[in-house]
């Protein structure tokens, strides 16, 4: 929130006037005057509710969308000469053929210096093959041959390492609900893929890809790995944010920078900077939504769900979830084909739910899961879900539904393993002592001793039980 205040009262003049007027136009009255209250006016976020005259949600929708909207004018201020450039590509061929040699040539020149300040590589491409045949004759054909094969080559470049980043995300999806160490082992050796393409050329881009995937697998798989080219992860984030002020007309690099944030939140949560790591938290909070959907080539977006329903825990506002979730996500179509981000998603709502006190709901959500995804690759996270869903059944005493599934739970942890799924076991011990027919006391005591037993530090995989809050109010709840 504080980032969206001071971002507008950093903007000019003009670019107020623009953004106040495009609002207006396009009749969002209480987003152009909520633009106004937070420009002009030092007032608290619950005096400009009462001045909208407006709940805490639509505050919060108000405020996403005002976000979105700046965020919109500043990239179509960017597009615009780049649209420009590539009108003038897209005419190329005209110009070849109505005018003057020296003309044509002037053109392309000019045309190359363009492409190479917003760094269009494919569009340098069709510029040096018309170079190339205009110099056929010159001493210069074989300069802009090999800029011509260069480009081919560094199109190419680009193009793997943006192959190997979505392969990894997919990779590491599919690694984190099996917990499988080949996958882990293939996941290293993306790494080092990526790092030799990169070497390939002097490239801020492949720069940019490579520190996309290191930084993540720093974070999450090897805490040793850095980088090349870099001394830390501090000085990674460092380079990064060097790149996207030089490149600041790139749009792609706009909204990458996401990405980073998104990184950079898990970086300092890690480092125990709450400060830091809370600054990136609610910056993208604001666009949850849309990180999710369309942000799964260059990261695991889905991660930033459990770092929100941890970052709930600590606040103590999980019982807000789901009035939040509702307007965060609401135009949010999860992906049953992306099996791990849908699991995540789904367990999040669900959770949601639960710290509401709506088992039943949370109950629904979880048997739309197992319903609409097959786990056949994935046998244990099966069996997280339907633990989780054997807790709502539990707190809402339906003994019969309870039953059925438990014994489904049994079967699966007796063919995968009890020494794997110990922590499924515990929880399956303490949700029968709830049921049993011993006093209030004891089935507390039983079930405050299985909680002990559990110790999540050593799953680096998805579970279901990372999102339960084991305090007395739990204890409670499930012996009375």
């Amino acid at each position: 929130m504080s980032k969206l205040k001071n971002i507008i009262r950093q903007l000019t003049e003009k670019d107020f006037q623009n953004i106040y007027d495009m609002l207006m136009d396009s009749n969002a009255d209480k987003s152009a005057a909520l633009l106004k209250f937070f420009k002009e006016r030092q007032l608290s976020d619950n005096k400009i509710m009462s001045e909208l005259d407006v709940n805490p949600n639509a505050y919060y929708t108000l405020r996403s969308r005002l976000n979105e909207k700046i965020e919109e004018y500043f990239v179509q201020a960017m597009e615009s000469p780049k649209a420009d450039i590539l009108k003038k590509v897209s005419n190329v061929n005209d110009i070849i053929y109505t005018k003057k040699k020296t003309i044509v040539v002037a053109t392309l020149k000019k045309l190359e210096k363009e492409l190479v300040d917003y760094d269009l590589t494919s569009e340098l491409i069709s510029i040096y093959k018309n170079l190339k045949k205009f110099h056929i004759n010159s001493p210069e054909h074989y300069h802009y041959s090999q800029l011509y094969n260069k480009h081919i080559a560094y199109t190419l470049a680009i193009d793997k390492a943006e192959d190997l980043l979505g392969d990894y995300f997919k990779k590491y999806g599919h690694y984190y609900l099996s917990n499988e160490e080949t996958t882990k082992t293939e996941l290293g050796m993306l790494v080092k893929e990526i790092e030799n393409v990169s070497r390939l050329y002097q490239s801020h881009r492949l720069f940019v890809y490579k520190n996309a995937l290191g930084i993540f697998h720093n974070l999450f798989i090897d805490s040793k790995y850095i980088p090349e080219d870099s001394e830390s992860i501090e000085d990674s984030f460092e380079k990064i944010d060097r790149i996207f002020s030089t490149y600041s007309s790139d749009v792609h690099y706009h909204h990458l920078k996401i990405v980073f944030d998104f990184l950079k939140f898990h970086f300092y949560k890690r480092e125990n900077d709450i400060k830091k790591s809370d600054t990136y938290f609610y910056d993208m909070n604001e666009n949850a939504s849309i990180f999710l959907s369309n942000y799964s080539f260059y990261t695991f977006p889905a991660f930033f769900l459990s770092g929100k329903m941890e970052k709930s825990k600590q606040l103590g506002t999980t019982s807000e979830l789901v009035e939040e979730n509702a307007v965060i996500f609401s135009d949010y179509e999860p992906d049953p084909l992306d099996i791990p981000k849908y699991v995540m998603y789904y367990t999040y709502v669900a959770m949601g739910y639960f710290y509401a006190g709506k088992y039943d709901m949370a109950a629904k959500k979880l048997n739309v899961l197992l319903n609409e995804i097959t786990f056949k690759k994935y046998q244990e996270t099966q069996v997280e879900i339907k633990t989780l869903l054997a807790l709502q059944y539990c707190l809402m005493k339906d003994d019969d539904l309870f039953n059925q599934l438990m014994s489904s739970i049994q079967r699966q942890i007796r063919m995968l393993g009890k020494k794997k799924l110990d922590h499924i076991v515990a929880m399956s011990k303490a949700m029968k002592a709830a049921l049993s027919n011993n006093t209030v006391k004891m089935r507390a005591a039983k079930i405050k001793m299985q909680f002990n037993r559990i110790n999540l530090d050593k799953i680096p995989y998805f579970t279901t039980v990372r999102y339960i809050t084991f305090n007395e109010k739990l204890i409670k709840e499930m012996s009375e």
